[in-house]
């Protein structure tokens, strides 16, 4: 065992997290779960999110007899939403491919959606006590530090020599302690912004204290300018009810409810007449609002538009009609949850 692993493996059972929702289990499922909604979101929003999906998901099979509208109501507002759809497709393939047991063979685990490799060795590590190296967002800092490693841990060069790194740090005993120590250690004394270095386990020998280039380390991402769009959300209500549309299965928020969007025009009535077939009276457009995704910022219109009359009761499919209330317990982005808000509190 290494210096650095036997130093983690210490201050992890003294000083780490021990009491979080998905923690002292062996449960391969409840891990798998807890480690995909982590990813790219924090311990404090996931909490919450993981207690309800578990009540209402407690096994593979369950998850996997679920509607794809279901898992993703009880994600939304979680973000990232091919995590959900992914995690549904991979309990479908455990209950087909698998009898309802999730693999214990590393590669095997790798093959399931939505897996990848550092996932797949926190399954391995914490389910089933396996020798795997882990490398997330967290890890990747740490390591970036205490090995003083150049260049941003995005690129492959830079992945690699961690992953090189890690692999050799890894102790043959203690696996879950080690494992969760790197987790914890990463997201609570070495974050990514005032980092606690003088309570840090690895202090004496991490190199970016030792040359004061804490906070140059990790390289952070080159900056380049993000790309605005801007859309209009066309808001069909008719008395408190509002028309919801079910977005293609991929792209930004598939498979989620939300408003027709347009690209800004002032003929809503002809709009809504060649597109849904309705006669409306257009309302004074609510408050922008603007929604921050991973590569671009989107600048939000929502136009309401009150429903004079429908020219046919057949329901289009791919459409819904609900009550403001039951529109927001949906399966809907979270600015459109922000604007079904603001109509109710005004209503109120």
């Amino acid at each position: 065992m290494t210096d650095f692993s036997s130093r983690l493996i210490v201050w992890q059972k003294l000083h780490g997290r021990h009491d979080l929702p998905w923690q002292n289990t062996t449960d391969p499922y409840a891990i798998w779960v807890s480690e995909i909604m982590l990813q790219q979101t924090q311990v404090t929003a996931v909490i919450g999110y993981y207690s309800k999906f578990m009540q209402r998901f407690p096994t593979i099979s369950a998850l996997a007899n679920a509607t794809q509208d279901e898992v993703l109501q009880h994600w939304s507002g979680l973000g990232y939403y091919s995590r959900a759809r992914n995690l549904h497709n991979a309990a479908q393939t455990i209950m087909d491919d698998h009898g309802g047991v999730f693999p214990q063979d590393f590669d095997t685990i790798q093959t399931l959606s939505g897996i990848g490799r550092s996932t797949a060795a926190a399954i391995a590590s914490f389910a089933f006590n396996q020798v795997q190296t882990i490398l997330d967002g967290n890890v990747k800092r740490v390591l970036a530090r205490h090995f003083a490693v150049e260049g941003w841990p995005g690129t492959p060069k830079t992945e690699k020599e961690l992953w090189s790194l890690a692999e050799g740090l890894l102790p043959k005993t203690d696996m879950v302690a080690y494992t969760q120590g790197l987790m914890d250690l990463g997201a609570t004394l070495c974050s990514r912004s005032k980092p606690q270095c003088l309570q840090c386990p690895l202090v004496k020998s991490c190199q970016a204290y030792q040359q004061q280039r804490v906070s140059q380390l990790p390289t952070p991402k080159p900056r380049k300018t993000i790309p605005e769009k801007h859309t209009t959300m066309l808001i069909m209500l008719q008395g408190d009810h509002v028309m919801l549309e079910k977005r293609p299965p991929s792209g930004i928020w598939g498979g989620l409810w939300s408003f027709p969007e347009q690209e800004s025009t002032d003929d809503y009535s002809a709009v809504a007449q060649q597109r849904f077939g309705m006669t409306v009276q257009p309302q004074q457009a609510l408050p922008q609002l603007s929604h921050a995704f991973t590569h671009f910022k989107l600048h939000i219109t929502p136009q309401p538009l009150e429903v004079i009359k429908r020219h046919s009761e057949v329901r289009e499919t791919g459409q819904i009609w609900l009550s403001i209330e039951d529109a927001i317990g949906a399966a809907i982005p979270t600015p459109v949850r922000k604007i079904l808000q603001s109509m109710l509190n005004l209503n109120t």
